[in-house]
């Protein structure tokens, strides 16, 4: 009995070491300059909230596909992401009293997201760029070519996610492809 549970702190700090090495990925990933240059998210910490939970939707989204072994790993990444905005809302200010309750509501914003962005990556290209329009730009004006390009980055990665083989991702290892107009001198 008491070996049973050594074995489960063992394996919830595994997944949660695997969760941290995720996360930075996902957070490199959302903070990556085209995405606020280029194709218009707010570079404010309301467009940072929404890069990476774009880019954690993503991974989870992938995790789910193979639930019965990254269960643990998705509630964790999960954890460490609620965790972290806990973390940068106390360095923004925000009161003790309030903490509490802007994380619940930012883990309301993200599950309507996570619905939002599953029907559009299964309906097709307008329901996407629709979703992404009122979730990650929160309808504010943005060119028409900005959003369109950022659902085709968003289907191109959770296709690319689909087809990366569940190993590397249990060991805390994720790719992601450039954003669209990186270095790039055209706009949109």
């Amino acid at each position: 009995m008491a070996g049973e549970a050594h074995l489960g702190m063992f394996w919830r700090k595994r997944d949660t070491d695997t969760a941290r090495r995720l996360y930075v990925r996902i957070v490199a990933q959302a903070r990556e300059p085209a995405f606020y240059t280029r194709l218009g998210v707010a570079d404010s910490a309301d467009g940072r909230f929404d890069m990476i939970a774009l880019h954690a939707y993503l991974v989870l989204r992938r995790l789910k596909r193979d639930r019965a072994q990254s269960a643990r790993l998705a509630q964790s990444l999960f954890d460490v992401f609620f965790a972290d905005m806990d973390q940068n809302l106390r360095a923004m200010g925000v009161g003790d009293l309030s903490v509490g309750r802007t994380v619940k509501e930012m883990a309301k914003l993200f599950y309507g997201r996570v619905s939002a962005y599953d029907e559009g990556l299964v309906a097709g290209a307008g329901v996407l760029a629709d979703a992404l329009a009122r979730n990650l730009y929160r309808g504010a004006g943005v060119e028409t070519g900005a959003v369109e390009a950022m659902a085709g980055y968003v289907r191109r990665e959770a296709d690319a996610l689909e087809r990366q083989p569940l190993d590397p991702l249990l060991g805390g290892d994720v790719s992601f492809g450039r954003p669209p107009f990186a270095g790039k001198e055209e706009s949109p």
